[in-house]
């Protein structure tokens, strides 16, 4: 049923740099400011979440900063990552993220561009038991 992924070889480099940076929002190596958060999205920049609910950009970096305001663990585990290219500069990662017994399925857009990595979409499936 799964169907077999297999990042290809001139993409691993890609999917290296960008499995440092998830679950995104939640390494500290990046930044952990609303100014550091804001940086790393794209003007466009939305989510949908595990919910099915839609997030704009500065709805994000609000529960962003409030999540931030306290220190706070994040034990999250990602695995099974997958890479590809989807246009000139952009980047479809995949993977899985358990947090505790939650399990989701997790995909964002990545773009490449002078300054570096943005984030374009992000979105969370649940894994159904």
């Amino acid at each position: 049923m799964e169907p077999t992924r297999q990042t290809s070889a001139d993409l691993l480099s890609v999917q290296e740099q960008l499995s440092a940076r998830e679950p995104i929002f939640h390494r500290a190596e990046f930044g952990v400011t609303r100014a550091d958060f804001a940086a790393m999205m794209a003007d466009e920049f939305w989510e949908t979440g595990a919910s099915g609910q839609r997030y704009s950009k500065q709805f994000i970096l609000d529960t962003l900063a409030e999540r931030h305001a306290q220190p706070h663990a994040d034990p999250w585990q990602t695995s099974d990552f997958h890479c590809q290219q989807i246009a000139p500069d952009n980047f479809l990662l995949t993977y899985t993220l358990r947090q505790d017994q939650r399990i989701t399925r997790r995909a964002t857009l990545w773009r490449r561009d002078a300054c570096g990595w943005l984030i374009v979409y992000h979105q969370g499936t649940p894994v159904q038991s």
